[in-house]
């Protein structure tokens, strides 16, 4: 028969899973880091998935495909389930898409009263973040080196705080962060760029990066580096 149904582009696909996840019927899995509709009869053709997808890769067409098979997706949901431990099937969690709303601290808290996170966005790996979110649209970004959030103790409150946050080890990463960050400055409407890095040496290869990065992207940005010292102090 001829119905709607989904078609993936696999080349623009950036393997985030969101459509993983907003697909209900499961019809959507991650094979070698990119979606794949695994059985025909298991898109229904509504398009939840659709608004998911931050690359545009997912779209409808109408074609010759094998009737949606409610019956078949009950059984394929209920057999996946036992091993079914995060939404991605095959993909991996910690790269699922999302924004959140940072947490408001309690008025008048108590000095004890424990720190409101203020992260608005996941992930923050910059391997693991998509190139385009929806969260990048009009986003202050700040890229900091991973180490900096430990040694620095309101990193919450001064850094994260309003910000998209994207975070590395240019030491132990052994992947150039410039392209990248270069990608998402080309394609997201970034407003400014902070970069909060350590004293050390080794750190000065996320503060380069960013450099590159926005020379690459044509763009004039706003941007300023911060420096936190090993004692956790902020160099002047």
């Amino acid at each position: 028969m001829i119905r709607k149904i989904i078609k993936i582009n696999e080349e623009a696909c950036n393997g985030c899973g969101a459509c993983a996840t907003a697909c209900h019927e499961g019809a959507i899995a991650m094979v070698d880091g990119k979606a794949r509709l695994i059985k025909e009869e298991y898109c229904d053709g509504l398009g939840d998935c659709l608004p998911a997808c931050p690359t545009g890769a997912i779209s409808f067409e109408e074609r010759e495909a094998p009737a949606y098979d409610q019956q078949a997706v009950e059984e394929h949901l209920h057999s996946r389930a036992p091993a079914h431990s995060h939404p991605h099937g095959q993909g991996c969690p910690g790269s699922q898409m999302r924004s959140m709303a940072p947490r408001e601290a309690a008025p008048q808290a108590s000095a004890a009263a424990p720190a409101v996170s203020q992260l608005g966005q996941w992930p923050v790996q910059i391997q693991l973040a998509p190139v385009k979110a929806p969260f990048f649209q009009g986003a202050k970004l700040l890229v900091a080196a991973d180490c900096t959030a430990y040694a620095y103790g309101s990193f919450h409150q001064d850094f994260i705080r309003g910000r998209v946050t994207l975070i590395g080890c240019p030491k132990l990463d052994n992947v150039d962060y410039a392209e990248k960050l270069t990608e998402i400055l080309k394609q997201n409407d970034i407003q400014s760029v902070t970069v909060v890095r350590m004293e050390v040496p080794c750190c000065g290869g996320i503060e380069n990066a960013v450099k590159r990065a926005m020379q690459a992207s044509g763009k004039w940005i706003p941007w300023n580096v911060v420096t936190v010292r090993i004692d956790g102090t902020l160099m002047e």
